[in-house]
Parts: C-alpha cells; sequence; structure tokens
C-alpha cells in the first residue's frame, strides 16, 4: 500500500494536471467562437463560387475547358493534401485524419496509382513519416489557429497549380476534418483537381437562371478556377482550425472531469489509510499500557 506521503504527492500532481486542463478548456472555448463564426462566414462564399464554377462548366466546351476543370486525361499519380492541427491534446482529431489518409493511400495504392503526400499540419506529418516519408512533396506549419490567412492558402494552391502544371500529378484529393458542433467534426474528402462540377440547380434555390457571359465561359474559367482552388483550401483551413479548437475544448474538459474523479478516488484511500495508521497507533499504545 502507498504511504500517506507518496499519496498527498499523487494528489497534488493531478490537481496541478487539472489546472492546466482546465485552463486549456477555456482557451480554446474563447478562440473557438471566433474560429467558428470565421468557418461560417467563409461557407456562402465558397458554395457561391462552386456553383458559379458548375454554371459555368455545363456551358463551356470540354474539348478546349482549362485541364484545372477536366484534368489531364490520365489518372495515374493522385496527390492528397492532409490537413491536421500542429499540436496535440484535441482528443482524436488528428488520429481520424491519419487513418482516413491511410485508408485512402491503401485503396488507391490497390488500384496500382502512385500517391503523393502534401502535409498541412505536423502531427499526420509524424503519424505518417515513417511510412510514407518518401512521397511527401511538401509540408507547411504554423497555417491553422485563429488567425488562418488567406494568402497561406493561396500559397498552397499556386504549389498544387505548379506540380500539377508541371506533370508531377494527375488528380488532386484534400482530405480535412469539417466543422459541425462542439462536439462533432467530419470527415471530408474534396476533389480539387480536376474540379468537382455539380449540378448548379441542386445547390441552388428557386428557379435555374440562365446566364449569358461576356467573355466566353472557357475564358472565364481560366482566371475563376485558380481562386476557386484557393478558396475551397481557405475554407478548409477554417473548418479544420474550427474543428481543432472544437476537440481540445472537448478533450481538456473531459480531462478535467477525469482528474476531479481521480483526485475524489485518491482522497478517498488517503484517508482510508490516514485512519488506519491511526487505529494501528491506538491499538498499540492501549497494548502497551495493558502491558505495564
Amino acid at each position: 500500500m502507498a504511504s500517506l506521503k507518496d499519496l498527498k504527492t499523487r494528489i497534488n500532481s493531478v490537481k496541478s494536471t487539472q489546472k492546466i486542463t482546465a485552463a486549456m478548456k477555456m482557451v480554446a472555448a474563447a478562440k473557438l467562437r471566433r474560429a467558428q463564426e470565421a468557418a461560417e462566414a467563409g461557407r456562402p462564399y465558397s458554395s457561391r463560387m462552386r456553383q458559379v464554377i458548375s454554371n459555368l462548366a455545363s456551358k463551356a466546351d470540354a474539348a478546349s475547358a482549362p485541364q484545372l476543370l477536366v484534368g489531364n486525361g490520365k489518372d495515374d499519380v493522385h496527390l492528397l493534401v492532409v490537413m491536421s492541427a500542429d499540436r496535440g491534446l484535441c482528443g482524436g482529431f488528428n488520429g481520424s485524419i491519419t487513418r482516413q489518409t491511410r485508408q485512402e493511400v491503401a485503396r488507391l495504392q490497390a488500384q496500382n496509382k502512385t500517391v503523393k503526400l502534401l502535409m498541412v499540419g505536423r502531427k499526420s506529418a509524424d503519424a505518417l513519416r515513417r511510412e510514407f516519408g518518401s512521397s511527401y512533396i511538401d509540408q507547411r506549419e504554423g497555417l491553422q489557429g485563429t488567425s488562418v490567412s488567406y494568402s497561406d492558402a493561396a500559397t498552397i494552391a499556386e504549389t498544387i497549380r505548379a506540380g500539377f502544371e508541371a506533370g508531377e500529378f494527375d488528380v488532386c484529393t484534400m482530405i480535412f476534418n469539417k466543422f459541425k458542433n462542439a462536439i462533432t467534426q467530419e470527415i471530408t474528402l474534396t476533389r480539387l483537381i480536376p474540379a468537382e462540377v455539380s449540378d448548379a440547380a441542386a445547390e441552388g434555390e428557386g428557379a435555374v437562371v440562365s446566364y449569358e457571359y461576356e467573355p466566353e465561359e472557357d475564358e472565364l474559367l481560366a482566371s475563376l478556377l485558380p481562386r476557386g482552388l484557393s478558396t475551397q483550401i481557405y475554407s478548409a483551413l477554417l473548418e479544420s482550425s474550427a474543428a481543432e479548437l472544437a476537440a481540445r475544448m472537448t478533450a481538456m474538459d473531459n480531462a478535467t472531469r477525469n482528474a476531479g474523479d481521480l483526485i475524489d478516488r485518491l482522497t478517498l484511500v488517503y484517508n482510508r489509510t490516514r485512519q488506519a495508521n491511526i487505529t494501528s497507533e491506538l491499538i498499540e499504545i492501549i497494548s502497551g499500557a495493558e502491558a505495564i
């Protein structure tokens, strides 16, 4: 059985940990509100951008359309853009992204595809480096948080676009955690190249409006597609940042509660041990007095 001193030391240690987790929870909660507002504010713009591109793509000539829209005609090399956090202590946030990436890589390799990785965030990069380190084409850190910058997203988009134009890969897919609410994040896979073209009528509201564009659709797409690529990456960074903070807040709340339960159990053991020692000392005193 542990001594009273050992129990007291452990109780104090758990109390210190509880203070740290409680502070981390409050910090994450304070940052989450701004990150959530930013993610929700970015959704309408991203959605409208996809609708505009889909509308243009439905009228464009596939033979002359930009390669960012229709691809280069091959499907041999796939680039996965993986977004995780730079720090841990956020529950299963990073683990879920890492598992999904492994599954996607395994699926593509089973189809005899070559897979390359562009890692945004340190935690998944560290977890996957031993397995797929030779597949990395780039790694970015420090891009997520409460101050996600569009310029960072544009830089990543330019790297992707340059690699595609250089023939380094044929298809690009982005994997990230989408923010749903404070306790739920949804792993999302979005194809960046070729661009995902959805039914504009299904996404829009009300009657479908037919537009006449000037200049022609192909010329507009050549200008909009790079911007749309940056917008999708920026939206994913905002979603991932909010999801990370939500996961950290929930994880630290659970850790604080668990620390409280552990303190209660240790305190109970401490009191029982202390009472047993007092009883033992009283028995020794009484026995000694009777012997005299």
